[in-house]
């Protein structure tokens, strides 16, 4: 147990040198509707850097609320990959676009459910992925993805 706390420490540690290094000069834009600033999360959905879009992990849930989609992993995913094309649309971007997608489920086992709604949102193409198992997710979703996609 201690080693995967200490790999994942390693891991975020990582992610946040990544982030403090952004090129001197870069065109940064931090993205958030008036609905998700309500919603009160402390980070924004979205980060433009030049012509690169980040988006925050999505999850299942209904647009603007903290509540999942009920139905479990099939209507989690297609939750999820909508709220991402929501997300992606409204910032400039598209699913055509997407070059790299993290998905983080809780239950390894419901990889290949996930992977039947996922593989429809990218037919042609597919961005390169990474997927990790946990332990628990937000809103106890049972999946989570996150993208990095460039704009239109």
């Amino acid at each position: 147990m201690m080693r995967v706390f200490l790999i994942l420490f390693l891991f975020l540690a990582g992610c946040q040198a990544d982030a403090d290094h952004v090129p001197a000069g870069a065109d940064v834009e931090h993205l958030n509707t008036p609905e998700y600033r309500e919603m009160g999360v402390p980070f924004s959905e979205a980060v433009r850097v030049d012509n690169m879009l980040y988006l925050s992990g999505q999850v299942g849930n209904l647009p603007g609320q903290f509540v999942l989609v009920e139905g479990g992993i099939d209507a989690e995913t297609r939750q999820t990959m909508d709220n991402i094309a929501a997300a992606l649309d409204r910032y400039g971007s598209s699913m055509d676009e997407v070059v790299k997608c993290t998905v983080f489920l809780t239950d390894m086992a419901e990889w290949g459910a996930m992977n039947e709604i996922y593989r429809t949102y990218f037919p042609e193409n597919p961005p390169a992925r990474s997927a990790v198992g946990g332990s628990g997710l937000a809103l106890n979703a049972r999946v989570e993805i996150e993208c990095l996609a460039a704009l239109r």
